[in-house]
């Protein structure tokens, strides 16, 4: 893959020192991660970590990536859309499992959802056309983009529309491609409740939130509709019932 990789923190930000626990817990998981991995016998998956608390909204996860071999046999990398350090853009990365729970954790857990074999074979063949890939990012980042606007992009929706690029295997890849067939195969977003006095204080202070892209009468009720890691796996489930779905927590 001709894409960078993160060095440390699972950000694309100035090196910070981590500390020794925060270390040995982010190699103890990426270790029990791989050992599941191995064991599935998968060739990929989509893996979940828990970056901040996202309770009141009901949910656990915060962020995904596709998990895959860099070659066979070789080791499992993480492919995904990061922020750069809270601003308005975002690249994509293929790093190590260790640098993936690096990120500033809110809990060590993590959640890896296994495609059918099947569809294992399309997404493989999709992560290695790196044009695709890059077609289907939108650098213009927005942590609560809605998900059916090109306009912006979050790293779960990069995700999404990966595997919707997968399955449906279009002449040419693109977002709007992507979002269109993911309306038609009724992928159902994660509705936050987001009141106004939020909404303006995040788009004042936060240059990577955004509200524009979300339809009006929504963004008044405070309907705010995004792509999650739980939105992503619960329609994974649905096209593809033979995908499995574990939790992996460090005691």
């Amino acid at each position: 893959m001709l894409l960078p990789s993160l060095v440390v923190a699972g950000t694309a930000c100035t090196e910070k020192l981590q500390s020794p626990e925060t270390v040995q817990k982010a190699f103890r998981l990426a270790i029990k991660t791989r050992e599941a991995l191995d064991a599935s016998g998968a060739q990929v998956a989509l893996i979940g970590r828990v970056g901040q608390d996202l309770s009141k909204y009901n949910l656990r996860y915060s962020h995904m990536a596709f998990v895959w071999r860099d070659h066979p046999q070789g080791r499992w990398m993480a492919l995904h859309e990061l922020n750069k350090c809270g601003t308005a853009e975002s690249a994509l990365f293929n790093e190590g499992l260790a640098n993936f729970f690096f990120d500033d954790m809110f809990a060590w857990d993590a959640l890896i959802v296994t495609p059918s074999t099947e569809l294992q074979a399309k997404i493989v063949a999709e992560l290695a056309q790196t044009s695709a890939l890059k077609n289907l990012h939108q650098p213009h980042y927005n942590m609560l983009a809605y998900p059916y606007s090109t306009k912006y992009q979050n790293s779960n929706q990069w995700v999404l529309e990966v595997l919707a690029d997968a399955i449906q295997q279009p002449e040419q890849s693109s977002r709007a491609t992507s979002q269109a067939w993911l309306k038609q195969a009724d992928y159902k977003p994660s509705n936050l409740h987001i009141m106004t006095l939020t909404r303006l204080g995040a788009r004042m202070f936060k240059a990577n939130v955004a509200f524009d892209d979300h339809p009006t009468g929504d963004r008044i009720m405070g309907k705010i509709e995004v792509a999650t890691v739980e939105s992503v796996a619960n329609f994974l489930q649905k096209i593809d019932p033979q995908t499995t779905v574990q939790t992996l927590t460090l005691k």
